[in-house]
């Protein structure tokens, strides 16, 4: 879950990043630009996958309405009207500087075997604070009335594992009714189940991650101990509440009738118990208070680097070709696959791309480029991963990790694994094989920041040595169009002996074009979104403004304990 030891060298470099460097340019760059226009030849698969991607633009456009109305339109109402509070988004605007934030996993909690929960009953992300990047975990009341499900555990892990990767500071917004108890086997009892984020909490605040919470709803049972372990703590009057158990619990257990204000209200905690350290009228004040405490926090911000005279930020250069040009870019199937510096050329800035090894294991494409000012090493996958991609793309990585480069990959593997119907193909076979398990390793050990975006299939083994989630990529986004499974739909032939049965092959033909949709593998979390083509760009600056960010915490490197309350 967390960072190797080795990766420490990249995040404690930062230390010193802020002041030895103040003041200086970066190498100047001339890559070659890669001028690949769009083809007449092109045209019939350029038109096909575009038609895909407008059904699939369709379904992302449904998906994220429904989600941005929580629990539905009588929760909402009871949440606004008869609690008095604001909801989710609204919080969060007061929060953040601006709505501009980077939101993880929306689509996470829908179509799961026990229903669909919207968000998974939580809105997690990335967003600035005061200009500082933090990490926000905020309960939606109206989705079950905050109650928690697995997969809404299984997000907030997720989100502190973001915060721990990157350092960055975490925000908790508490409106919780606790675990869905018919599910408690789910939630309870394992590793990385609900006690995993008081483990978490305790690591972070060791590690120096700031952690704030704001109780602005119900923490009742395991919830409670959020607040009480997080750094500093802010509560609202009056919907704010802290308790293992509610008035309920105490009147079956001695029969006393006492109010949620009394037995776990702001004015409780703040004053009696200790247990928070804010104590704030409404929410307005509550989120005003938080924005002050994280200015507190000891982080030297730089100038950002290109500004005019007026201290406005000069345009990144742009590419040569619209990013509206993905949409069609992005494969349909495998057979629609082009050319993956078409894709590249379209995400560089100037569409300036210096290829490594151009002509060498050509079924991987890899290199240098600049997207939005940030150097990054890019891995893209065109064609199937051979034995001669794979040492290709071994020493390439081992490059990026000796020169700190975080790396790009653009993934869109072969739908299935090739067979081995001649002696020839099996010593082929085996040398790719031997290939492959170098590039996983030097993927596993590298020390830097790496973004996985897969464009096109995410099949067999060939995605784990293109940093599938398995390989602890910083970030993981989907394309709408994108597949993930073990083989891809229409190639299960090769996973069956000669003699199966029809129906067989044909059920598991139908398991994996449901189970391999992009929406599928995001409801689940085996990604941090699905996100639009033509928005690729934007995500992926952000992703490394992000990771960026922990170079200017200071004093990192001093051991503490973790901060013990009262």
């Amino acid at each position: 879950m967390y960072r190797s030891v080795l990766s420490l060298g990249w995040q404690c470099l930062g230390c010193f990043v802020s002041t030895a460097v103040k003041g200086r340019k970066r190498l100047p760059s001339a890559f070659p630009v890669l001028n690949l226009s769009l083809q007449p030849i092109h045209r019939h698969v350029y038109e096909a996958n575009l038609r895909n991607s407008t059904i699939y633009h369709k379904k992302f456009v449904e998906l994220s309405e429904k989600v941005k109305k929580g629990g539905g339109a009588n929760a909402v109402a009871r949440h606004t009207q008869r609690n008095k509070k604001l909801l989710v988004r609204d919080r969060l605007r007061l929060l953040l500087d601006d709505e501009d934030f980077l939101e993880l996993s929306p689509f996470a909690g829908l179509g799961l075997p026990y229903g669909d929960i919207p968000s998974a009953g939580c809105l997690t992300g990335i967003g600035r604070i005061n200009g500082l990047w933090c990490v926000f975990i905020a309960n939606d009341a109206t989705v079950k009335g905050g109650t928690a499900y697995p997969i809404t555990v299984k997000k907030q892990l997720r989100a502190q594992e973001v915060a721990l990767q990157n350092r960055l500071p975490c925000v908790y917004l508490v409106d919780s009714g606790g675990a869905f108890l018919p599910l408690q086997s789910e939630i309870f009892p394992d590793k990385n189940q609900g006690g995993r984020t008081f483990y978490n909490e305790a690591v972070m605040s060791a590690e120096k991650i700031p952690q704030v919470s704001v109780v602005c709803g119900s923490c009742t049972a395991g919830g409670a101990y959020i607040p009480t372990m997080a750094e500093e703590t802010v509560m609202v009057h009056r919907i704010g509440t802290i308790f293992l158990g509610g008035p309920p619990l105490v009147k079956a257990a001695t029969g006393e009738e006492v109010s949620p204000e009394d037995l776990g209200g702001a004015r409780l905690h703040a004053e009696v118990s200790g247990c928070v350290d804010h104590f704030a009228w409404d929410e307005k004040e509550a989120f005003e208070c938080t924005r002050n405490i994280i200015s507190t926090l000891n982080f030297l911000l730089p100038e950002e680097e290109g500004d005019d005279e007026s201290g406005q930020r000069k345009a990144d250069e742009q590419p040569l070709f619209s990013s509206q040009e993905l949409q069609g870019l992005a494969p349909l199937s495998y057979s629609y696959t082009l050319d993956v510096k078409l894709v590249v050329s379209r995400l560089t800035d100037g569409s300036r791309f210096q290829e490594f090894k151009a002509r060498f294991g050509t079924t991987l494409v890899t290199g240098f480029a600049k997207i939005h000012g940030h150097l990054v090493g890019i891995v893209a996958n065109n064609g199937e991963l051979s034995n001669e991609a794979a040492l290709k793309g071994t020493h390439f990585v081992q490059l990026c990790d000796q020169r700190d480069v975080p790396l790009l990959f653009l993934q869109n593997t072969v739908p299935a694994s090739a067979s081995t119907f001649s002696t020839q193909q099996a010593e082929l076979n085996s040398n790719r094989l031997k290939a492959q398990g170098s590039m996983m390793s030097a993927v596993a050990c590298a020390a830097v920041p790496k973004i996985t975006v897969v464009i096109g299939g995410c099949h067999g083994t060939d995605s784990y040595a293109m940093c599938g989630r398995a390989f602890d990529p910083n970030f993981l986004f989907l394309w709408p169009n994108a597949r993930v499974s073990i083989t891809a739909p229409g190639y299960s032939e090769s996973l069956f002996s000669p003699d199966e049965d029809k129906e067989t092959k044909e059920n598991l033909e139908t398991i994996l074009k449901e189970e391999s949709s992009a929406f599928f593998s995001s409801g689940r979390l085996w990604d941090d979104g699905v996100i639009l083509p033509q928005n690729t760009r934007k995500i992926v600056r952000d992703c490394l403004d992000i990771i960026k960010q922990q170079h200017y915490q200071l004093s990192t490197t001093k051991a503490s304990s973790p901060v013990l309350r009262i």
